[in-house]
Formats: structure tokens, C-alpha cells, sequence
């Protein structure tokens, strides 16, 4: 059964565009990449001094299980370059999972929806170009990101024009921008 999933990437050392990119390309082997939002020029969130972030949201359509995704994206990241030294430190690309259909989870390692995304604006701008009316929490994602800090986080309209080209080039089907009208399923 096919689930409708919303992952956040994020990179901040190396091109952080080509590294999005080549996530966004692996991506495709584990299901539909039905859409990428622009990417977003972020400020980090730690304590640890590094540079900033690149951040888009995607919505793919997978049928794979909750574990089994989180398997795949960590190779992704692996495949990719991340080294994971310092928690909350630099890295090649950073890929969360936010959203997976109907699903909660709750174990070590994996927690769905993702605890912290309705307080992070550099998951929420991006989520809400292609998914506003998804609910979390009892909220659309438009409705949290009004609420949300605005500082440090911005539209890199050279690198998400960039991207836009090269996974439309290399998409099976055309990429669209969700309307988000349905729930996370």
C-alpha cells in the first residue's frame, strides 16, 4: 500500500545544492518524488558556530514501512557524505522524516511526526510551498509557520531554480507542487 511521506533535507558543508539534489535523485529509487519545494537559505539552530543551511521539503510516495524508510534515507545520507561526529554539527545532508501517512511512531530512533517540526521554520516554510493545508497537531502547516519566528530563513531562488531543472529532467513523471489538501495519508 502506497503512503504519501514529507521528509526535510537539509545540507550545509560542501555544494549544498548538488547535495540536495543527488538526495532528492536517490530519493526517486524509493518511490514517486510527487514534489520539492524551493530551497531555503537557513540559519542554524545549534550552538555549534557553522555555516548556514539549504533546506527543501519533499512529498514522496513509498511503500515502504516507517523502519524501512528510515533505513534507506540514512544510506542516502551515508552514501552522501554524512559523518555523524558532532549531533547538531555540520553535515553533507541531513534527511528527516516529518510526516508518513497515517502513522505514529514512538521507538528509539524514529519518532512520526516528527516532535519538533512545528517549531522549526526552516521545515515549516519549505513544507508549506507544497503542502499548507496539512494538518499537524491540530493545525494547518500554513497556520504554524504564522506563528513561527521569521529570522533566518529565506528563498534561494538561483539553487531551487537549479534544482527544479535537473529533478524535472530526471523525473519519470513531471514534478508538481502538492496542493496539500488531505492529511498526511
Amino acid at each position: 500500500m502506497e503512503k504519501t511521506v514529507y521528509l526535510s533535507l537539509g545540507s550545509n558543508l560542501g555544494d549544498r545544492a548538488r547535495n540536495l539534489e543527488a538526495a532528492i535523485e536517490r530519493l526517486r529509487s524509493l518511490g514517486e518524488v510527487a514534489a520539492v519545494s524551493s530551497f531555503y537559505e537557513t540559519e542554524p539552530v545549534s550552538d555549534i558556530r557553522q555555516p548556514w543551511f539549504l533546506n527543501c521539503a519533499v512529498m514522496l510516495r513509498t511503500e515502504k514501512m516507517p523502519r524501512q524508510l528510515l533505513s534507506a534515507v540514512m544510506a542516502i545520507e551515508q552514501a552522501l557524505g554524512r559523518k555523524r561526529t558532532v549531533a547538531k554539527g555540520p553535515r553533507t545532508l541531513d534527511i528527516d522524516i516529518l510526516l508518513f501517512g497515517p502513522f505514529v511512531v514512538d521507538a528509539p530512533g524514529l519518532v512520526i511526526p516528527h516532535p519538533a517540526m512545528h517549531e522549526r521554520r526552516f521545515v515549516l516554510a519549505p513544507l508549506a510551498e507544497i503542502a499548507p493545508r496539512l494538518s499537524v497537531g491540530g493545525r494547518e502547516i500554513a497556520q504554524w509557520l504564522a506563528l513561527s519566528d521569521r529570522a533566518g530563513v529565506e528563498i534561494d531562488p538561483q539553487a531551487s531554480a537549479a534544482v527544479r531543472g535537473a529533478v524535472a529532467a530526471t523525473a519519470a513523471r513531471p514534478l508538481r507542487r502538492g496542493d496539500g489538501r488531505s492529511e498526511a495519508g
